[in-house]
């Protein structure tokens, strides 16, 4: 047991230290991946233009398209094809034959997405947006009358560290 004791005293400061990088480290954004339609997916009687209403694309998101792959395609075309369903000479053919077809979002730019067969007359397209990712909020200092260093560093690094070592702390003791 004292041993156990002397061993978690010397590796609670390394535990409390990487939980302090942790919580200072910015987060990562990682992209999103849409099924087009929802839970309804690719199919008719869905209004996509009411799905993506609201919706914030960004780079390196991905569409998915989950679709009856013996009556529906997912056909890429500009916006005047898109406008009249014309489907005779799209810009890129989506469709790879299992009715899961997942399109990149690499590019900022509207891209428009039908489906042939006479499906787009019934309402099978929709337009996508896609944005580059907003920067991150930054943090703003707080004017503190009292000018203690406690108070410059409150609710944004300093606290949260502190908890974190004590929350370390705790685990450890609970081991003993």
């Amino acid at each position: 047991m004292e041993g156990l004791r002397r061993d978690v005293g010397r590796w609670a400061p390394a535990a409390a230290l990487m939980c302090a990088v942790l919580l200072i480290m910015p987060s990562e954004v990682s992209a999103v991946r849409y099924i087009v339609g929802g839970n309804m997916g690719w199919t008719s009687n869905v209004n996509y233009t009411v799905w993506a209403q609201g919706k914030h694309f960004y780079l390196d998101d991905w569409l998915f398209f989950v679709y009856d792959r013996n009556q529906m395609n997912v056909l890429e075309v500009n916006s005047t094809d898109y406008e009249n369903c014309i489907s005779d000479h799209p810009l890129h053919n989506w469709t790879t034959g299992a009715g899961r077809d997942v399109v990149p979002l690499n590019v900022t730019k509207t891209r428009y997405f039908i489906s042939g067969k006479g499906f787009c007359f019934g309402g099978m397209k929709v337009a996508i947006h896609t944005e580059k990712l907003p920067p991150p909020p930054t943090l703003s200092p707080q004017i503190s009358d009292s000018g203690g260093l406690l108070n410059s560093f409150r609710g944004q690094i300093f606290l949260p560290v502190v908890f974190a070592a004590a929350a370390v702390w705790d685990s450890f003791l609970l081991l003993l």
